[in-house]
């Protein structure tokens, strides 16, 4: 999968785990795109067409409405939510066997916002 991680998910142990399970990803770093807010975060996805993965899941839930409510187009939204239990918390592994179980679900990812705390 193609994926983007805005700055609150971009850890580099994340990266290499994504990376090393098959995905294409890329961080704001990349991009050149540091410090910038989230909707240029997200039409950054959308430009590359990569899945949006975050832990900031209100403000991208505000964004995919938005998209949703202009009849627009993006190319997926995952988010890994904290728990108030930090040891309930996705690691790493988790996220990636996450993400490869709602792939192996074959639910539709473009145009959806999708909670990946479900699929570990």
């Amino acid at each position: 999968m193609r994926l983007y991680l805005d700055e609150d998910t971009a850890a580099a142990l994340l990266v290499q785990f994504l990376r090393r399970g098959g995905h294409e990803v890329e961080v704001p770093a990349d991009a050149g795109l540091l410090g910038e807010w989230d909707p240029i975060q997200l039409m950054h996805a959308i430009q590359e067409d990569r899945v949006m993965l975050t832990r900031n899941y209100e403000d991208f839930e505000d964004l995919h409405n938005l998209i949703d409510v202009a009849q627009g187009h993006h190319p997926g939204i995952l988010v890994i939510r904290r728990d108030d239990d930090p040891r309930r918390n996705m690691s790493p592994r988790d996220i990636v066997r996450a993400i490869a179980n709602f792939e192996a679900a074959g639910l539709p990812i473009a145009d959806s916002y999708h909670i990946l705390n479900h699929w570990r």
